[in-house]
């Protein structure tokens, strides 16, 4: 009988198939990531500092038309010009008593968008929510 005790090794932990599994998985990840490119396009945004106040009931409502040059119109009178303080004056005298009137911009579709935007932040400063933009239907294909 052979009662000397047997040497065992220490168990081993071999980390190279684990390093090559952590390779493989690295490079399938960055040849199907896909980078966005955002920042190849070089806009300049419309400012706008409006501030959103609260919702209330509309029974009325204001139709704001922007032609190309960037006129506009509100509910048939024209503006004399196209400051923001115009406009924010005639969408206040147009609403009347109404807190929250239905704002619908009717804006060419050559229109810049700085126009569009200047009516938005005349509605967010004076704190009307609802604002709806008109569009032609689309000709049947």
């Amino acid at each position: 009988m052979n009662f000397r005790p047997r040497h065992r090794d220490p168990p081993e932990l071999n980390l190279i198939p684990m390093i090559d599994v952590l390779i493989v998985l690295l490079i399938f990840l960055v040849l199907t990531t896909t980078f966005s490119r955002e920042a190849q396009l070089h806009i300049r945004l419309p400012e706008a500092a409006g501030a959103n106040g609260a919702p209330g009931a509309t029974t009325t409502g204001l139709q704001v038309i922007i032609n190309p040059q960037g006129q506009y119109r509100i509910n048939q009178q024209d503006l004399p010009d196209t400051r923001l303080a115009t406009v924010k004056q005639a969408l206040k005298d147009a609403a009347g008593e109404n807190p929250d009137p239905l704002i619908v911009i009717d804006a060419d579709r050559n229109t810049t968008h700085q126009s569009v935007i200047t009516v938005l932040d005349a509605a967010g400063q004076l704190g009307y929510q609802q604002v709806s933009f008109a569009a032609e239907d689309a000709p049947a294909e």
